[in-house]
């Protein structure tokens, strides 16, 4: 972990944009530190998304947008790398979507849900790779 699932409209970006926003997603999530150390392991980095293709937003305007993201990560990190993450990102996501927010209605969230490790299950070599 973490998984960070993002669903947009589909009116907001095409697939090219939205992967590169992917891209740069996950390397703000890498680039997370607390104590000299990484927040999340590399291996463990997924972002993905969702484009919506039916939607209804607010009043129905057709030119209104949407972005929202989730995150979800394990139990265990401290209050202020959660704070930081969350602050990382929605400021990525802000900016990368600047114009549209001045040209358009556009809704843009963020959430983090934690969550505990005896719920989920897993099999994964992707962290045993990276190491080599």
């Amino acid at each position: 972990m973490p998984h960070l699932t993002l669903e947009y409209s589909a009116n907001l970006a095409d697939g090219q944009r939205i992967g590169q926003l992917c891209k740069e997603l996950a390397q703000c999530l890498d680039a997370q530190r607390e104590n000299g150390e990484r927040i999340f392991p590399l291996g463990g980095i997924r972002v993905r998304a969702l484009r919506c293709e039916q939607y209804c937003i607010a009043d129905g305007r057709p030119d209104a947008a949407f972005l929202h993201a989730n995150l979800k990560i394990a139990a265990g990190r401290s209050e202020a790398a959660r704070r930081a993450s969350g602050d990382a990102l929605f400021a990525q996501i802000k900016q990368y979507f600047a114009a549209e927010f001045e040209r358009q209605g556009l809704a843009l969230s963020l959430e983090i849900n934690e969550f505990s490790e005896t719920g989920t299950w897993k099999h994964n070599n992707l962290h045993a790779r990276l190491k080599g």
